[in-house]
């Protein structure tokens, strides 16, 4: 169970990655390094349903099965997937507004919570599941909680997209190791 814990948020790393080459170039404008993965699917987009249900959608569902998965063998890497998967549940049931600003209307308000959890949330189980891991997940951590506050603070024609890319290797790959970590402990 733990070896496809460990495969499942690299599957969805590959998956997000796939989506984002193919579908940036449809969207007219977009950067991968100035806007977010959200914006994508922003309302009114041309991908806006694609991106919420065969984006989003997909990957949120991932990492709830291994959340499920790592309940028993790895209940902090549990956590942090379930902090991701709601994330991303949340993404794809309430669309940003366009530019994904940090305030703005009712369904961007939910969307920014979904957010926070996967940031804020993600980054500090990493903090607390590095008590079992060591270092690497404790900087990890620390590097989500960074780029947190930088998606809060920077403005929309900043490098917010770049942020967020380093934020979801960090999260899926982080995650994958414990799940992994977990299965081959002495």
């Amino acid at each position: 169970m733990t070896t496809m814990a460990a495969v499942l948020p690299l599957l969805a790393l590959a998956w997000l990655s796939a989506a984002l080459i193919g579908l940036a170039p449809r969207k007219p404008g977009y950067s991968q390094l100035r806007h977010t993965i959200s914006e994508l699917g922003e309302i009114g987009a041309p991908d806006e349903r694609l991106v919420a249900w065969g984006l989003f959608l997909p990957i949120g569902l991932v990492f709830a099965l291994d959340a499920f998965l790592m309940e028993g063998p790895a209940p902090a890497a549990a956590t942090t997937s379930l902090c991701i998967a709601v994330g991303y549940l949340v993404a794809a049931a309430f669309p940003c507004d366009p530019g994904s600003p940090v305030s703005g209307s009712t369904r961007q308000g939910v969307h920014n919570l979904g957010g926070a959890v996967e940031y804020i949330g993600g980054g500090v189980s990493l903090l607390a599941a590095a008590r079992a891991y060591g270092e690497p997940v404790r900087i990890a951590g620390m590097i989500v909680l960074v780029v947190a506050a930088a998606l809060t603070l920077l403005p929309a024609a900043a490098m917010r997209g770049l942020m967020q890319r380093i934020g979801e290797v960090t999260l899926f790959g982080a995650t994958a190791w414990m799940a992994w970590a977990s299965g081959h402990a002495a």
